[in-house]
């Protein structure tokens, strides 16, 4: 269930990915941003937190050239200074979980618009803690089956470090404790592995189903709206939600 799931959820990040690539790129390239700022160094080399960014970048498509310019102005701009990450709770229609990972320079106006989104389509913002108990935060690291062989794809996850893996069905979903992330990230890229997606992740332990039509098109909406606005980084759920939804 979780692996179907989950890679639903990648699916349809993927797809929104790319038919907003200028979005997306704002998000990331905020995040770089950060990263320079908090590790103290624009070189990769040096600098972890900015390593796991540019990974998940190139996992979004962002163009090594984008990648770069946004580390040298970071590296000249007092403005990643500004930024601070927000995290807010809330449920869904039908109770289903939300966590919104948030990265603002303006926090009056992001628990606005967050409230706003959860508001307007039946949801219900909660406090700090109210469903991140429902949640592990995990590495997840997604490789496409192409032509790979799975017991090879395994065995170096596992060898690289992972705590589990679950091929589903044309990709393969390597897992790994935070801590490790970054190392068997680093380990597979070297021996060539591309990623679909690779970040530390908010999984959740179950998932909610919604039955209702019109509840299903509320819960998307209310995703979109979030997932729209520039000051939210992530948006993690427990919802189940249907694959012929996810691919519309």
């Amino acid at each position: 269930m979780s692996g179907h799931s989950k890679w639903n959820n990648i699916k349809r990040k993927k797809e929104k990915a790319d038919g907003a690539k200028a979005k997306i790129f704002t998000k990331i390239g905020r995040e770089l941003a950060v990263a320079v700022k908090e590790g103290g160094s624009g070189d990769p080399a040096a600098n972890s937190r900015l390593r796991d960014c540019i990974a998940k970048a190139k996992a979004a498509n962002v163009p090594n050239d984008n990648i770069d310019r946004i580390i040298k102005r970071a590296m000249g701009d007092g403005n990643a200074d500004n930024y601070e990450n927000i995290t807010y709770e809330g449920y869904g229609p039908c109770g289903v979980a939300v966590i919104v990972e948030t990265l603002t320079d303006n926090r009056n106006r992001t628990a606005a618009d967050v409230r706003h989104a959860f508001d307007k389509y039946g949801g219900n913002l909660g406090t700090t803690g109210c469903v991140s108990f429902m949640f592990k935060e995990k590495g997840v690291i997604v490789v496409e089956r192409e032509d790979l062989d799975e017991d090879t794809v395994m065995a170096d996850a596992l060898e690289a470090g992972a705590s589990d893996f679950a091929a589903d069905g044309d990709v393969f979903e390597i897992s790994t404790e935070p801590s490790d992330f970054s190392g068997v990230r680093e380990d597979l890229e070297k021996k060539g592995y591309e990623f679909v997606s690779a970040e530390v992740e908010m999984v959740p332990d179950t998932y909610t189903s919604i039955a209702d039509e019109d509840t299903v098109i509320k819960m998307q909406k209310m995703l979109d709206l979030l997932e729209d606005n520039d000051d939210v980084q992530n948006v993690w759920h427990n919802w189940d939600a249907p694959e012929d939804d996810e691919e519309e």
